[in-house]
């Protein structure tokens, strides 16, 4: 039977590598978490949130679902949010998706995979929203990455139409929703020039956001 021994090896490897640096450290963290993030991204494995920012565990509070969507009925993800808002206190929201996603593109190709089909066609949704100016775009590659920004900036408008967003905004917190989106073949993160402080003109800013993108990639 494989119990994979080499996991716990390369776990207990990790462990002494972090007292060795700081003696206290587990004992540091396991008192509490303080994340300045909320991020929401994708399930691919290539996307760790913490090693992509440079951030040590404790200070991102993560959810991933595949293609980084954001449904108002989905109960597990908005107690992720209301817990990150309400308990954690945190004061920036990331929706991060990636190019190469294989849920965007099963949506863009209409692919049926399974189950996730269900799921898939949230972003599907997307895609039939902008379908014409997607085609527009003749290179598949570019209209590819088209789609997962878009993509994101939709999530980021659904994010901000939560009720936990609402309300925070509502009481006075301070809370940002930022849409961002990484490249697998340079890990670099590149900002979508989408940020939310308030529910004021969030369709606005979605809106403008989108034009901008496929404006972006027709010319191109």
């Amino acid at each position: 039977m494989n119990r994979l021994n080499h996991l716990f090896s390369s776990n207990a490897a990790w462990a002494a590598k972090r007292i060795a640096e700081n003696a206290e450290y587990f004992h540091d963290l396991s008192k509490d978490q303080k994340p300045g993030y909320l991020w929401i991204g994708c399930s691919d494995a290539r996307v760790p949130a913490n090693e992509i920012l440079g951030l040590a565990p404790g200070d991102v509070f993560v959810h991933r679902n595949v293609a980084n969507v954001v449904v108002q009925s989905d109960l597990n993800c908005l107690s992720v949010m209301q817990y990150a808002i309400d308990a954690l206190q945190v004061p920036h929201i990331i929706v991060v998706g990636h190019y190469g996603c294989g849920g965007v593109g099963a949506a863009l190709r209409g692919d049926r995979i399974g189950v996730a089909d269900n799921w898939i066609r949230h972003v599907r949704d997307v895609a039939d929203r902008y379908s014409q100016r997607l085609a527009a775009i003749k290179d598949e590659h570019q209209r590819y990455h088209c789609l997962c920004e878009l993509n994101v900036v939709e999530q980021v408008l659904h994010v901000c139409q939560t009720t936990v967003v609402e309300d925070a905004w509502k009481r006075g917190q301070s809370l940002s929703v930022h849409g961002w989106i990484y490249g697998l073949d340079d890990g670099r993160l590149k900002n979508l020039g989408l940020t939310v402080i308030g529910a004021e003109d969030v369709l606005r800013h979605h809106a403008e956001t989108c034009d901008k993108i496929l404006t972006a990639y027709s010319a191109s």
